[in-house]
């Protein structure tokens, strides 16, 4: 069996099967993987790959799920639960681990294998998808800018599609503070109480923090000790911070959660094609230093599972050809700030000017 195999876990799921066929169409060569059988046969022979079923909860398993590949892409979700589980197979294999988590616990239990996984020869990298490697690339980009920045602040805009999936997310994480980084640790703050306005290119628009995986990845990639992330305050982002700060608690019984779950399974699996094609993210990127020195960037994407369909086979790619750096690792750290540029639909410009001249617009700059 060759060691140049490419593994992706969780190959029956929306975002799974999109990276499988997009993986195909690059020559990879794959095997899928999943927890059932019946869920990932029927993909595999549309590809025409081998398959394998394990458990994340069952070590043996997983040992004989890596056995023999070179990298494993997982993109099974929840990833508190199947990522470190997955990443310890690939250490004990020497195998190169990545997922599309945006999950800050998650990046941060994997940080804590950064020895391990380099003793190994292993790189642990997660975050190949939209989460998190354009807002990755323009946190490297703006402190490059400014490099003696103490402060990172991010905005995203619009909400991403609200999918079965990424609500399943939430619930795991109903009752959860939103996670800032403060002096280099991670503090949590009220769901709703952090916000402030950024510049996008169409004008000031109010946002809310969120806990995302820059506030983990960024600090990695930048070192940059304070970190937060914001997401356009809309209906959608408000009704989930409303229900997190007063019903989080409530949510995160056993019941409750059964409920929610049921109910999420009715909501879209994903966005259809044509949404995915029409749709665009902003993402803005603040940096500052003690003196009040301060750089402003954006960078346009397409739609998240657009891009995370297109770079985290991109990276799985790279690391089959040999460009990789063992241990854990950040994408911008590990391929630069300019590595989401290589997708289409990615630009990138500075906002400095824009914001400083007029009144309108100094206003607009929180």
């Amino acid at each position: 069996m060759s060691k140049k195999q490419l593994l992706i876990y969780g190959a029956n799921g929306y975002t799974g099967q999109l990276i499988a066929d997009r993986a195909a169409t690059l020559g990879v060569e794959l095997v899928l993987g999943g927890r059932r059988e019946e869920a990932v046969a029927d993909i595999a022979k549309r590809l025409g790959v081998e398959f394998r079923v394990a458990s994340v909860g069952v070590e043996e398993e997983l040992d004989r799920l890596v056995a023999g590949v070179s990298v494993v892409l997982n993109a099974a979700g929840p990833f508190s639960t199947t990522a470190v589980p997955i990443a310890e197979a690939c250490i004990r294999a020497g195998a190169h681990y990545l997922d599309i988590t945006g999950e800050i616990t998650v990046i941060e239990s994997l940080q804590q294998r950064h020895a391990r996984a380099q003793r190994a020869g292993s790189m642990i990298m997660p975050g190949v998808g939209f989460d998190v490697v354009p807002s990755d690339c323009l946190a490297l980009y703006v402190a490059r800018r400014l490099p003696s920045a103490t402060h990172l602040a991010l905005a995203m805009a619009p909400l991403a599609f609200a999918s079965s999936g990424s609500m399943k997310t939430f619930l795991e994480h109903a009752g959860d503070p939103v996670w800032t980084r403060r002096g280099g640790e991670l503090v949590g703050v009220t769901p709703g109480v952090l916000r402030r306005s950024f510049h996008f290119d169409d004008g000031a628009r109010s946002c809310a923090a969120v806990s995302w995986g820059d506030v983990a990845a960024a600090y990695y990639t930048t070192g940059i000790p304070n970190i937060e992330v914001y997401f356009e305050s809309t209906p959608q982002l408000e009704a989930v911070l409303t229900s997190s700060r007063y019903f989080g608690r409530l949510m995160e019984s056993a019941p409750s959660k059964a409920w929610f779950a049921a109910h999420f399974d009715l909501l879209p699996r994903g966005p259809s094609h044509e949404e995915r094609a029409s749709a665009t993210t902003s993402i803005v990127a603040e940096a500052w230093d003690d003196e009040g020195r301060r750089v402003r960037s954006q960078l346009k994407a397409p739609e998240a599972y657009t891009l995370t369909i297109e770079s985290a086979p991109s990276i799985a790619q790279r690391v089959l050809a040999g460009d990789f750096e063992p241990g854990f690792q950040t994408p911008a750290r590990v391929y630069g700030a300019d590595f989401a540029l290589n997708f289409a639909g990615v630009t990138r410009r500075d906002l400095d000017d824009e914001i400083q001249c007029g009144s309108r617009t100094r206003r607009a700059s929180g």
